[in-house]
Formats: structure tokens, C-alpha cells, sequence
């Protein structure tokens, strides 16, 4: 990160001399050595940027995480409020390794996209990436980086973020990835990482998937975080470790979207495991586990009554760990049928998929950050 100084230094030099020239929202200086590289985003979009690509920002929920993923973070200049923040509790696996030095960036505006042109103009990075999930309101689109790069002067590259809920998602993920790569000179490392996920993927698929529906479990999981913490009622009905493991979720019949359940519906659902994802601690009086404790309507669950309650690490901060999702499936997958993951131990498992995304295992720092209650059985 040692030229971070000198970019930023540059950029405020580059600031002072638009503002003179009354032109702010003009393409700043040819870089010597440079060529153009003209692509197609996410939204269609053609954008042309200056290859090799040395600074970039990362606006819109997750989209830093990507640049992680490719082993890009050199080129992080500045970062939005959100990296900026420092907390007790933080549940994004990178942010844990790269925090210490992300922190003391400039920033360039607020959390899920809400970006400041004149800092970014500030900072004269040599582009802007810019996503979010497709369909929220924390998304982005086309014209939104049509709107921030006629601002700017600066090249906005935008894609939908994707996920692993289904086919047509993942395709938006692998086509984001694909794209940052191509744009930064990262496309070998985008294929790589690719690559891991559908492996993976396929390895869960062997270890499951001739488990017959009648002896699939029934399973549960509450507390998924949703634009923060959030309670027992808070699930995922195509939660992706359920499907790669071939359990039966008891919510799937709700669509794919995130959704909250009424709470006579999960006693009626009455699921044979019950895992809860431990951000929601986070949440007033601990969120899920809390009123597994002390609600008197969820006492004569079945998996309350067999004590099946399992802590799993969180699956959005953010928008999604996608490190931490593969992890998870692993956990679950021991938990509901051992004989097929015999061969796993998943807090090792975890670190080996945490060291391909992020460089570094990080188990046991982002588990401590929960009381440790990731990958074990929850008193409740």
C-alpha cells in the first residue's frame, strides 16, 4: 500500500486544478504508457478505461469484497463509510483481515452507494466499481453510474452482485467477477476463484446428493441479518448450504428472496434442525437465540426438545461472504449426516476456503467476535 500517499497526494493536486479550470467533471490527464480498454458492464454499459489499472474505488454493498477476492486490494485509494467503521462485533471476514489499514483510507461517501463526487474527484481514482444486489434498494443500475461517471469524468464499471440462491444469480456473480477481473488484469485469478466455488459446489453435490427426499432433514435457518441484525422470523428460503447439502428447508416453499416468517408458521413447521446464524446476537435481548430461550411458544419445538440447535457464521454483512456461505455448507453437511463428511473436519475446512479468498485463515478471529458459537450446538 505504499503508493496510496502519493495517489492521494496527486488527486489533490489534480482537484485544485479542475476547480481553477471550472471544469471538475472532466477526464483528468492521459497517464503516460497507457492504452484504453473499452468493455461492456454489467448493465450493458460501454465504458472505456486506462489499462494497467493502478487505484480504484469500490462503491455499493460487497463490491470491495470482490476486489479482495481477486487480490486487487493494492489498488483500494479510498473506501465508503461503511469500511470505515470500526465495531466490536464485525462479521465480514475481510474487513477482519484488512481493516487496520482500510480504516486510514480517505473516504469517498456513504455505505450501500451513496457516493460524493467531489470526493471521488478528490481522489482521481482511475476508475469506480460500482454494484449492489440486483432488485433491492440497495442495488444499482446503469443509470446511476451513467449519472456518477457525467459527474465525475471517471469510468464507472457496474454489475449486479449476484449470489448463489439459484442458477440465474450465479451467473450474475461469476459475470461480475469476470468483469472486475478483465477491467483490472486480475482474469486468470477471476477464473480461479471460479473454478473453487463450482468444485465446491460438485464435492457437496457427490457428498449428498442420492440422499433420497423422504430422508432428507428438516432444518431451519433464523437470524439471517437483512440490512442488520435481525430475529427468529429472519430466513432464507433458498439458503445455499441447505440446497448443496440437500436438506429440506422448511421455509423453501417462500420464493428465493430473503423473507420474514410469522412465527405460528416456523411452529408449524416444526423443523427436525434448527440452525441460527450468530450475527443475530447482535440483535436486542441476542436476537434468535434469545427467544429460542425465553419465548414460551417455541418450547416444544422438535429441535428444542433434542437439543439440535447449531450456530452457524454469518451469511450477510454486507451483502453476502460468499467464503463464509461454502464454509457453513460444510458445518451443516457434518451436522445433519456425519457419515458422509466423516472425512472433514469443518473449522479446517473453513480456514482452507478462507486462505483461497482472502489470503489468510480467519476461523478462529471472526468466530471469537460471536462468543464462539459458530459451528457448535447452541444451550438453549
Amino acid at each position: 500500500m505504499n503508493n496510496r500517499i502519493y495517489l492521494i497526494f496527486c488527486g489533490a493536486v489534480l482537484v485544485a486544478f479542475l476547480t481553477v479550470a471550472g471544469c471538475v467533471g472532466d477526464p483528468g490527464p492521459t497517464r503516460a504508457g497507457s492504452t484504453d480498454l473499452t468493455l461492456t458492464d454489467g448493465f450493458g454499459r460501454t465504458v472505456t478505461v486506462k489499462t494497467p489499472v493502478e487505484s480504484v474505488l469500490c462503491s455499493g454493498s460487497g463490491t470491495l469484497r470482490y476486489l479482495v477476492y481477486l487480490r486487487g486490494e493494492d489498488l483500494i485509494i479510498g473506501v465508503d463509510s461503511q469500511e470505515k467503521q470500526l465495531r466490536d462485533i464485525e462479521g465480514r471476514p475481510y474487513a477482519l483481515i484488512h481493516r487496520d489499514w482500510m480504516k486510514d483510507l480517505p473516504l469517498f461517501g456513504e455505505f450501500r452507494g451513496k457516493d460524493d463526487p467531489e470526493k471521488i474527484i478528490a481522489l482521481a481514482p482511475d476508475l469506480v466499481f460500482k454494484s449492489g444486489s440486483t432488485g433491492t434498494t440497495y442495488g444499482t443500475s446503469g443509470p446511476e453510474a451513467d449519472a456518477l461517471q457525467k459527474k465525475t469524468g471517471i469510468p464507472v464499471v457496474a454489475f449486479g452482485y449476484g449470489s448463489l440462491r439459484n442458477e440465474a444469480e450465479k451467473a450474475e456473480m461469476f459475470a461480475g467477477l469476470r468483469l472486475m477481473g478483465k477491467t483490472i488484469g486480475k482474469d486468470t485469478r477471476a477464473e480461479e476463484v471460479i473454478a473453487y466455488i463450482e468444485a465446491t459446489m460438485a464435492d457437496l453435490e457427490r457428498r449428498t446428493g442420492d440422499i433420497p427426499t423422504a430422508e432428507q432433514k428438516r432444518v431451519y435457518i433464523a437470524g439471517v441479518a437483512s440490512a442488520g441484525a435481525q430475529g427468529i422470523i429472519s430466513t432464507e428460503p433458498a439458503y445455499p448450504p441447505f440446497l448443496w447439502v440437500h436438506a429440506n428447508n422448511v421455509a423453501s416453499g417462500l420464493g428465493i428472496a430473503h423473507v420474514d416468517i410469522a412465527k405460528e408458521a416456523l411452529v408449524n413447521f416444526d423443523p427436525e434442525y434448527f440452525f441460527i446464524d450468530v450475527n443475530t446476537m447482535t440483535a436486542d435481548d441476542d436476537g434468535a437465540i434469545g427467544q429460542l430461550k425465553n419465548d414460551p411458544a417455541l418450547k416444544d419445538l422438535s429441535a428444542m426438545k433434542s437439543g439440535k440447535v447449531y450456530g452457524v457464521l454469518p451469511y450477510n454483512f454486507y451483502n453476502i461472504n460468499y467464503e463464509t456461505v461454502l464454509a457453513n455448507a460444510y458445518f451443516i453437511g457434518s451436522v445433519l449426516y456425519p457419515d458422509r463428511f466423516e472425512d472433514i473436519d469443518p473449522i479446517e475446512k473453513a480456514d482452507e476456503i478462507y486462505t483461497f479468498f482472502l489470503g489468510e485463515p480467519v476461523f478462529d478471529e471472526l468466530n471469537s467476535q460471536y462468543k464462539r458459537l459458530g459451528f457448535s450446538r447452541i444451550p438453549v
